[in-house]
């Protein structure tokens, strides 16, 4: 086994696209000699030249000095033939995403390097297993995904497929650390980590704009405003690339056997088979500029011109969260007079089945969601059939005390609460088949999508009995399978136990 710590280490990069120019970069930038190979004619220098534009821009910018941008140009050399990789002690692959190309130059790379060098993958949904399959040394293959742009990005996966060596696993720890990356062991599994974990925030988003719930801005407003979202589920499907999620979707959803929590919209694959990709061709959720600017963006904002009501019925058990955001909304709570808009806070209902279970009128009920952060916006919901004076009241009422209302049509959980509950109950479930350790998704889903919290960290803020009851709830109401609470919540809930505890 090769020393991961060895200061003369060689690491080769094959294939010289965007990630292979990424990967480069970070190993030279973590003090390493790099051999970059590319198949075609001339890529490899194309990709050496990126790269050393890009450190040239990194000195002038003063965030690398010339000393070192210079060490790093004599530590990288470039060659367009495979045997040139015989010194690395580690390969890492960045090449089309095609199984048979894959498994074709790994037999190449076997017969050129020594018996104890690592190779490992940069595939982001290709089977370690499946490339390992064909080499004669299988226990040294693993995967090591690294996320766009890579320099920017510190999340690595190190992936251990069924034939890797511990000790190669170790190695990479080392090695991905060395490159200045942050990694996280996962098994072997379809989407690895992240892009299995990323599904539920985009098809969950997608589900409330397919059951006619809300629309893409109010989805994203809420999960911006009021989870903390960098940005909602939409923005990030327009910026990604319908091109890129929608695959991407498909692929885990199959190779989970169609688990429903995976299952995507007909709307999504209805925005791909049209070319509608998001920023890239102008249209895909929102209309774009040549600038990658919205145009005419829709507001998540509803707009009335009523008078805003001065009193309300509660019918739920007043809670803190409740009183706090009635009297910010200058909205007392008085018994009810017949004519007064009624509120509710509701975990997981919807305002239907709260009206048929407590015999309150639908007519007048106003239904608040008080979880999340909800000093610039709140979230209102009605039944079917519901009188829009009284939403139109209580959402002026709000506006008036510069609260941004979000009016949706009815659901179980609203838009934050179904949201939040199925990234957790998905994290729940990565941490139930043992993709990772609960505290390793919760990193890996931080630096590899910018989320706020981890998933697990989700249900601990929400609470893990009521993130339970949530999803519960959900699937009560639906009685769609997407909506089953995992095994590894429900038993913490029940238990009273830690949402990350192992055993």
């Amino acid at each position: 086994m090769i020393d991961p710590n060895a200061r003369d280490l060689v690491v080769g990069v094959v294939g010289c696209g965007a990630m292979g120019q990424g990967i480069i970069q970070v190993a030279l930038q973590g003090g390493l000699r790099v051999v970059a190979y590319d198949a075609r004619a001339g890529g490899a220098a194309a990709g050496r030249d990126a790269v050393l534009a890009r450190l040239d821009r990194l000195v002038e910018k003063q965030t690398l000095t010339a000393d070192t941008a210079a060490a790093m140009r004599e530590a990288l050399s470039v060659t367009d033939d495979i045997a040139q990789l015989a010194p690395a002690g580690v390969v890492v692959e960045a090449v089309f995403e095609d199984i048979d190309v894959k498994r074709e130059l790994f037999d190449k790379l076997e017969a050129v390097v020594a018996e104890d060098a690592i190779l490992a993958s940069n595939t982001s949904s290709l089977p370690i297993g499946s490339i390992a399959r064909g080499c004669r040394h299988p226990g040294r293959v693993a995967g090591l995904h690294f996320f766009n742009p890579v320099p920017l990005m510190r999340l690595v996966e190190v992936i251990k497929g069924p034939a890797t060596d511990p000790a190669v696993v170790d190695a990479l720890v080392t090695i991905g650390t060395r490159f200045g990356r942050t990694p996280v062991v996962v098994k072997d599994s379809p989407g690895f980590l992240v892009n299995m974990g990323g599904r539920a925030f985009t098809t969950e988003g997608l589900h409330l704009q397919h059951e006619g719930v809300a629309t893409p801005a109010q989805v994203d407003a809420v999960m911006r405003d009021c989870g903390h979202f960098r940005m909602g589920p939409f923005q990030l499907m327009d910026l990604t690339g319908i091109d890129v999620n929608y695959p991407v979707s498909m692929i885990v959803f199959e190779q989970f056997l169609n688990d429903p929590r995976l299952r995507t919209t007909p709307h999504h694959r209805a925005l791909f088979d049209a070319g509608r990709f998001g920023r890239k061709t102008g249209q895909g959720h929102y209309r774009y500029d040549a600038k990658g600017v919205v145009i005419d963006p829709p507001s998540a904002d509803h707009a009335t011109d009523a008078t805003p009501a001065s009193v309300v019925h509660v019918a739920t058990p007043s809670d803190e969260a409740l009183d706090e955001m009635l009297d910010r909304g200058g909205l007392p709570g008085r018994a009810d007079d017949g004519a007064m808009p009624i509120v509710a806070a509701l975990y997981g209902e919807d305002a239907s089945g709260f009206s048929a279970r407590t015999g309150t009128d639908p007519a007048r009920l106003v239904a608040i969601d008080t979880t999340g952060d909800t000093s610039k916006r709140v979230t209102l919901m009605t039944a079917p059939g519901s009188d829009p004076a009284h939403r139109d009241a209580v959402a002026a009422a709000f506006a008036r005390a510069g609260v941004a209302p979000t009016v949706i049509n009815d659901s179980p959980g609203f838009i934050l609460q179904r949201m939040r509950a199925m990234i957790a109950n998905l994290g729940c479930e990565m941490a139930q088949i043992g993709l990772a350790t609960p505290s390793d998704i919760d990193l890996a889903m931080k630096l590899g999508l910018n989320y706020p919290l981890g998933p697990l960290e989700i249900a601990e803020e929400m609470g893990v009995a009521r993130t339970h009851a949530i999803v519960a709830a959900i699937h009560d109401v639906t009685r769609d399978p997407r909506y089953r609470p995992s095994l590894w919540l429900r038993r913490r809930a029940l238990l009273g136990l830690p949402v990350h505890q192992v055993a």
